[in-house]
């Protein structure tokens, strides 16, 4: 895609001066893009051939980016110590929207070399590893939804995220008059996502006042994650810009929630389609026991498709965002859609929200897949009807019911390894605690005078 880079066509652009910074990140585990920048001689010098050094606390901060108790990786304990962002060269391209720049995503490694297990990326890849032995690759896109403001992120700051100025007034889910007043910013955001190597499809206005989501083509599952990350980081870089704000936040008030769906589907190693077949629906067996396993583990992996406090806010009935455990075929109501045909067919996961850490979510797709096809699960019937009100099973509501689920699930601990379970349940423990601990504006105003 035009925008990526080889580590020669870099040399080159950096030799001509049209590059004169390199920006080294890596996912954080809450799907930030963190990282540093260095100069284009250091790029040359020092990281190319020898990766980047970064402190080992970069996994085991809370959102404020406090150091926090309770992490195997990192503690005052263990002193601290230094972790290598080793360069993914496959991922260099440039950065549009920021002068004479270049970003490369990274691997973390520890000083011994071995790969950092709680990494987001690791997980990824070690999902990625468990298909390729079966000869599968995961495909994967993200509909990530935001909402738009008038007022700066320092105004928004400022103001405690009270009396913000949506960027419309009014639902305008594929409105075009409306999002006209936002096409500035938005084709901002578009072109400068191309120019970074991204397909980016196109923009459309959703349910929420100021509410967009930019689509992008599907890829390869790691390069989704990859591409997913650098555009949140990106979209909010380039809104600053323009003297406005965005949130993905899963639910920023008491109107439709920022989703993030995900679409999946699996393909041999030479491309040939595996999901269709002549069985019922136009499934092939494999496609049937992937979307039970998938299924069947939903609840357990729910923690890691809603990882934060604000996501449980976002399911409610009839909002389109899914309450109950239930799949079906082009049914909006359910957790699972099916939808496509031949080698686009594939199911979208309707659980995640705009603050979902991709790699965490794509590995629990693949993770659950895998489940079903190893254990070759029978697909249970698809729902016809209103999954809201059909009395299935229903997702946790509470970040601490999905944790307790997690940490219960021995088909988590079977995936993932335990030292990632324990990481990920240490940071909703802090969340948890954290949310527990604060004094809200919903508590003030009932209580202030009233009680």
């Amino acid at each position: 895609m035009p925008g990526n880079l080889s580590v020669t066509e870099l040399d080159a652009a950096i030799t001509a001066g049209e590059i004169d910074t390199v920006i080294v990140a890596v996912p954080d585990a809450q799907g930030r893009l963190v990282g540093k920048r260095v100069s284009a001689r250091m790029w040359r010098d020092v990281v190319l051939p020898e990766g980047a050094e970064a402190c080992n606390y970069l996994l085991s901060v809370d959102v404020d980016l406090n150091t926090v108790d309770g992490y195997a990786m990192s503690s005052w304990e263990t002193g601290y110590g230094d972790m290598v962002l080793a360069p993914d060269l496959d991922t260099l391209r440039r950065i549009p929207w920021q002068p004479g720049t270049a970003l490369v995503m990274s691997d973390l490694r520890a000083a011994d070399g071995r790969d950092v297990a709680p990494s987001p990326r690791s997980i990824l890849n070690h999902q990625r590893a468990r298909l390729a032995e079966r000869d599968l690759v995961a495909f994967a896109a993200t509909e990530l939804e935001f909402i738009v403001f008038d007022d700066t992120f320092r105004e928004a700051w400022r103001k405690g995220y009270r009396d913000l100025a949506t960027s419309t007034d009014y639902n305008v889910d594929y409105n075009l008059l409306a999002t006209t007043r936002m096409e500035p910013l938005l084709r901002d955001i578009r072109n400068g996502m191309d120019g970074a190597g991204m397909y980016c499809e196109g923009v459309k206005g959703e349910c929420n006042f100021g509410q967009q989501e930019i689509g992008f083509r599907y890829n390869e599952a790691l390069d989704t994650a990859d591409d997913h990350t650098i555009y949140k980081n990106g979209a909010k870089e380039i809104a600053d810009a323009h003297g406005k704000s965005l949130t993905f936040m899963a639910k920023f008030n008491e109107r439709e929630g920022n989703s993030c769906h995900i679409h999946l589907s699996v393909r041999s190693s030479d491309g040939e389609p595996v999901m269709s077949g002549d069985g019922e629906h136009g499934f092939s067996p494999l496609m049937e026991h992937w979307i039970a396993g998938v299924l069947a583990t939903l609840r357990e992996f729910t923690l890691l498709y809603a990882p934060t406090i604000n996501s449980y806010k976002r399911y409610a009935k009839g909002s389109f965002a899914p309450t109950g455990v239930a799949w079906g075929i082009d049914n909006r109501t359910c957790a699972l859609r099916v939808v496509g045909h031949g080698q686009g067919l594939r199911v979208e996961n309707r659980v995640p929200g705009g603050d979902v850490n991709p790699y965490l979510a794509i590995s629990a797709i693949i993770a659950g897949g895998l489940y079903g096809i190893e254990n070759e699960l029978a697909l249970p019937d698809p729902m016809t009807g209103n999954a809201y009100t059909s009395g299935v099973d229903t997702l946790p509501t509470t970040l601490r019911e999905a944790a307790a689920l997690f940490s219960a699930s021995t088909i988590a601990r079977a995936a993932f390894g335990d030292d990632v379970v324990e990481h990920y349940l240490n940071q909703a423990r802090i969340e948890v605690e954290a949310f527990d601990a604060a004094v809200t504006d919903w508590e003030r105003v009932r209580g202030f005078e009233r009680l």
